[in-house]
């Protein structure tokens, strides 16, 4: 039996700088942990925000370009693999919202997070269960981190085309899964996750030819220090 909908959330925040802020990529097996944070601009609101991933991607790609249009003020934040392994996901996530906010060119008043929990931070702020379809500025915040990640994805898959990046996104899909059995593990691969690390236990390290670097376009990064 389905879940009864959560009731619309009611933010005891009414100002103007409320940012919102998700991630995308915490069950993934390679690369970044991505988070966004996001402060809408109520006089240039951005409609049909929603939950990224209940929208088409073509759907995301033209709703991120208004959100960069339109926000108030926006920044990515990230983690990458190496953090992760060292970090754990669940810290290396806060810590990627952590920056996602610092980096914001004008600082919240107020943040709401996606999920049950904030980071340690010095922001008044609150989590939200199911943000991303209940709260504009956490949805706007959900749209960016994906965009941004399925876009380094398709990157990654033309470094690494026997590991389908484009299509599974790094999750562990079992066609990811028998890549790394056969072809083992590539630098962006998170190994503290067990099967990168039974992969690189029984295979190794990547087997194929030498990659060019992975670079990005700097306009998505821009207000990353």
């Amino acid at each position: 039996m389905a879940r009864p909908p959560l009731p619309p959330f009611v933010c005891r925040y009414r100002g103007r700088l409320l940012a919102g802020v998700d991630e995308v990529g915490r069950g993934p097996l390679v690369g970044a942990v991505v988070t966004a944070a996001v402060i809408l601009d109520p006089d240039r609101p951005v409609a049909g925000l929603a939950d990224s991933k209940k929208l088409t991607e073509k759907r995301r790609e033209a709703l991120y370009d208004q959100i960069l249009e339109n926000a108030t003020a926006w920044c990515l934040g990230r983690c990458e693999a190496d953090e992760i392994d060292r970090l754990n996901i669940y810290w290396a996530t806060m810590l990627a919202m952590k920056r996602a906010v610092e980096g914001l060119s004008v600082s919240p008043e107020y943040v709401l997070v996606d999920g049950n929990r904030c980071p340690d931070w010095h922001w008044p702020s609150e989590p939200v269960i199911k943000g991303d379809s209940r709260v504009e500025a956490i949805s706007a915040a959900s749209i960016l981190a994906k965009v941004t990640r399925d876009r380094e994805m398709k990157l990654l898959d033309e470094r690494f085309p026997e590991y389908g990046f484009a299509g599974n996104k790094g999750y562990p899909a079992p066609a990811h899964l028998a890549a790394l059995n056969q072809y083992g593990v590539t630098p962006e691969h998170r190994r503290s996750f067990r099967p990168v690390q039974e992969a690189i236990e029984t295979v190794g390290l990547y087997a194929g030819k030498p990659a060019e670097p992975l670079s990005f376009a700097t306009d998505l990064f821009e207000n990353i220090d």
